[in-house]
């Protein structure tokens, strides 16, 4: 196989599938409109942290330069005042952004589609609930290293993956068979605590078709690095004719 060949292969096997790259300091590109607010709002803080670091680089320096050094100075109601409101006034910036991320990643808007995910050791079920015809249920195992196809990612493929339509919304209610799991999918902004007798609830709402990947976030236990979890979303039609073809199998 020539060089260029195999550059094809590779950008073929990237294509439509979020996985972290080598070095990569930034977030995975969003996929959910929760995910965009947090990147949105991790930009925003970020600004104001670099505001901040160079406004108080500035002071260090002036002041070990002793150009503004003032010996008499006992108090200062103004410098007080203002040491004071500028740092509550930047709080604020930070805390109405916050909440509102925070009640958006809890809201669960009508959803078309629920979803059950369960967090063993060590690996995921999921159960499809929704259908007149018996649940859709089924486990997704880890591939070995020894099994992986060309373009596959270590650690990374399973079995079975979690498929659902895009611009739909689901929910996933999640929980744990065993020990606490969690299930977490950063390009979708979704992390959900699996806990033992416990549901918890979460939205999703996928943008763009594509492959995304993410793992257990949770210790639990000697293989807790081995059970990804493999979210594929797709279009309805495609949706449908999974859903079908899974019933028939």
């Amino acid at each position: 196989m020539t060089l260029f060949n195999r550059l094809l292969l590779m950008i073929n096997s990237f294509g439509n599938r979020d996985v972290p790259e080598p070095w990569q300091l930034s977030l995975q590109d969003a996929a959910s409109p929760v995910m965009e607010e947090i990147v949105f709002f991790h930009d925003q803080i970020m600004f104001i942290l670099i505001l901040i670091i160079v406004a108080v680089i500035w002071l260090i320096i002036k002041a070990l330069s002793g150009q503004s050094y003032y010996r008499y100075l006992i108090d200062g109601v103004l410098l007080e005042t203002i040491w004071t409101v500028i740092p509550a006034i930047i709080l604020v910036f930070i805390a109405f952004p916050s909440l509102k991320l925070l009640y958006l990643m809890d809201e669960v808007m009508d959803p078309a589609l629920t979803i059950k995910a369960i967090g063993h050791q060590w690996y995921w079920s999921y159960e499809y609930s929704d259908y007149q015809a018996e649940t859709l249920e089924f486990d997704s195992y880890m591939i070995p290293t020894s099994d992986l196809n060309s373009g596959d990612f270590r650690l990374l493929e399973v079995d079975n993956r979690l498929v659902v339509p895009i611009n739909t919304h689901v929910r996933i209610l999640v929980t744990g068979a065993d020990v606490l799991h969690s299930f977490s999918v950063p390009a979708l902004g979704l992390k959900m605590d699996a806990v033992p007798g416990r549901l918890n609830q979460t939205g999703l709402f996928i943008k763009r078709p594509g492959v995304f990947y993410g793992q257990c976030s949770e210790i639990c236990g000697a293989n807790h690095s081995f059970m990804p979890i493999v979210v594929e979303a797709v279009s309805l039609n495609r949706y449908v004719n999974w859903v079908l073809s899974s019933h028939s199998s």
